[in-house]
């Protein structure tokens, strides 16, 4: 069963003792009810643990769910966008689901974890969806957030910290997900876009996990990471995040902020081939019209970080005319490049605009009208993420 609201505040998480002795920060955060770090040192050191050693994140507070029986795949087929009988034995697969209008509700990664059973892990919360999609099937849906951990042990070093710990994962390929001791589950994916793995156990073995990578990862410069290390780098990766770069159309106060497949720049995840899906008659209505709205990537002139800025571009008699906004931003320090997610109107995009950057400099704060380019949709993408094996480092 999932946590039960908590009258006090988020309750802690399996991996809380661990997490709570490693902190000199206590700089906590509400994350679906679980207690857990933005950082616990320093964000920039965290960071570049990701980019330049291994970095160990919480990521137990993730919705899981697990469908299994002779219909499982039929079950998520009828949520989902994509085609799920594509999702190989053993593999992890990206998919994001709609409402009936086709507006998104949330994206995920689906664990393809034997012919009848599969794990759907995500933000919002989906039982109940899964349950109703799930009425007349041979199919059984339960919710595992509780019952399961889940650390993402990321950057270049985290092969090696898996070897020194035993673990046996050479062969894996991204996306590959195999058990290489009974009980633990293993999956070559993350948020970071680098060389990096996602390690799924009971929740009474995660102490036992956790020590385990620690103690292995000594001599790989292993650190705990919080919240924003990771958004630093999911920003570089090119990973939009619900809640911040979109709104879930269930989270949405008003129907006008949902926003499709198409205005999320996700259209190639959208199978219309497979059969019916939920928000599929919608969807067809709108694959070939123009998107009123567009999520794309930026680069940005200056290394201020345009977080929340306003986009314009030049109209008649020279006049500015907003057409959009930023909805996450970061100066990369490892692209070093001035990158940004923004939300645009359609018939702006590849325009000539610029981002309204504020400075606060000697106590005044100075406007600038930064120009903004469209940018690749990950800034970085270093050749460690996808070598099979990987280096020893």
């Amino acid at each position: 069963m999932s946590r039960a609201p908590s009258l006090s505040g988020p309750l802690p998480g399996p991996f809380h003792p661990r997490l709570e002795a490693a902190s000199t920060a206590k700089d906590w955060a509400d994350w679906a009810g679980v207690l857990s770090p933005r950082k616990l040192d320093a964000t920039g050191r965290e960071y570049f643990a990701i980019r330049n050693q291994a970095a160990l994140i919480d990521i137990s507070p993730m919705r899981k769910y697990r469908v299994e029986g002779p219909d499982a795949e039929r079950v998520l087929n009828r949520v989902v966008t994509r085609d799920v009988a594509k999702i190989g034995s053993d593999r992890v697969g990206y998919a994001l689901w709609c409402d009936e209008d086709g507006m998104v509700i949330d994206d995920g990664t689906i664990f393809r974890l034997g012919p009848e059973r599969v794990r759907l892990c995500c933000q919002e919360r989906m039982l109940t969806w899964l349950i109703d999609a799930a009425e007349g099937l041979d199919a059984a849906v339960s919710d595992e957030t509780e019952a399961l951990a889940a650390l993402a042990l990321q950057g270049p070093t985290s092969f090696s910290v898996l070897e020194a710990a035993g673990l046996q994962v050479s062969s894996l390929r991204p996306f590959d997900l195999a058990e290489p001791e009974p009980g633990l589950l293993v999956s070559r994916t993350g948020f970071t876009g680098d060389l990096g793995y996602e390690l799924w156990v009971a929740t009474e073995h995660a102490l036992a996990l956790w020590d385990r990578l620690i103690e292995a990862g000594r001599t790989f410069g292993i650190l705990p990471a919080g919240m924003e290390a990771l958004d630093m780098a999911r920003i570089e990766a090119g990973f939009p995040m619900t809640g911040v770069d979109f709104q879930s159309i269930h989270a949405a106060e008003r129907p006008s902020r949902g926003r499709t497949p198409f205005e999320l720049g996700l259209g190639r995840h959208v199978d219309f081939a497979k059969g019916h899906f939920n928000g599929r008659r919608a969807l067809l209505a709108l694959k070939d019209m123009a998107p009123q709205r567009l999520l794309v990537t930026l680069d940005i002139e200056g290394s201020r970080a345009a977080s929340g800025a306003l986009l314009y571009r030049r109209g008649m008699f020279g006049r500015w005319r907003e057409v959009g906004h930023v909805t996450s931003a970061l100066w990369s320090p490892t692209a070093k490049r001035n990158v940004a997610f923004a939300e645009i109107e359609g018939e702006a995009e590849g325009a000539d605009l610029f981002a309204e950057v504020y400075l606060f400099k000697e106590g005044k704060w100075e406007r600038r009208m930064a120009r903004a380019r469209p940018g690749p949709r990950a800034a970085l993408r270093p050749d460690r993420a996808r070598a099979t094996p990987p280096a020893r480092r």
